[in-house]
């Protein structure tokens, strides 16, 4: 439901000017994102979590936005949607994004705080200190790493590490322990 793939652009009044059900304001840009998030977690067993990606923010004035994502947010915990990844972007080429070190953690931390239900922290999060940090200040539930994880495969075992805790290696690793 992010990125400009098919939810999000329904979702967006950048690439929805549908005027059915579908299009026009926010209930009935979201209804398929709602729609769809109700039958999946219908499907999935209860003991088994259900994530859903969002773009929080469309970085456009007058497009999809943060507060959008709140009102998504809490459509989504009355369905037992049970945590929000909350990444932004994806649907506007000209769009201005203020990149830098953990620029997408305050979508996760606003809709946490905003909504009661569980996020996910996502955006340029490289570092064990800056992931501990946004867990302990209580910005997000989990950190989500992406290209950093492509960058170093081993990243989890190296922070770790780092924060003096001790982690299970896989099995075919642990004699380099």
């Amino acid at each position: 439901m992010a990125h400009g793939y098919l939810i999000h652009e329904f979702l967006s009044p950048l690439s929805n000017h549908r005027n059915d059900k579908y299009g026009g304001g926010f209930e009935n840009r979201s209804r398929l994102a709602l729609q769809v998030a109700k039958a999946v977690r219908q499907t999935v067993p209860q003991n088994l979590p259900v994530f859903v990606r969002i773009s929080a923010t469309d970085w456009i004035d007058g497009a999809w936005d943060v507060e959008q994502s709140v009102q998504l947010a809490i459509q989504f915990k009355e369905i037992g949607i049970d945590l929000i990844d909350c990444s932004s972007g994806g649907n506007a080429a000209k769009a201005s994004i203020l990149v830098g070190p953990g620029f997408q953690v305050q979508f996760s931390e606003k809709i946490r705080k905003e909504t009661g239900i569980l996020t996910g922290a996502v955006g340029m999060i490289t570092t064990a200190d800056q992931a501990e940090s946004i867990l302990s200040d209580g910005r997000a539930d989990l950190v989500i790493l992406g290209r950093e994880m492509l960058r170093d495969p081993y990243w989890p075992l190296h922070t770790a590490k780092e924060l003096k805790t001790e982690v299970e290696w896989p099995k075919q690793y642990s004699r380099a322990k």
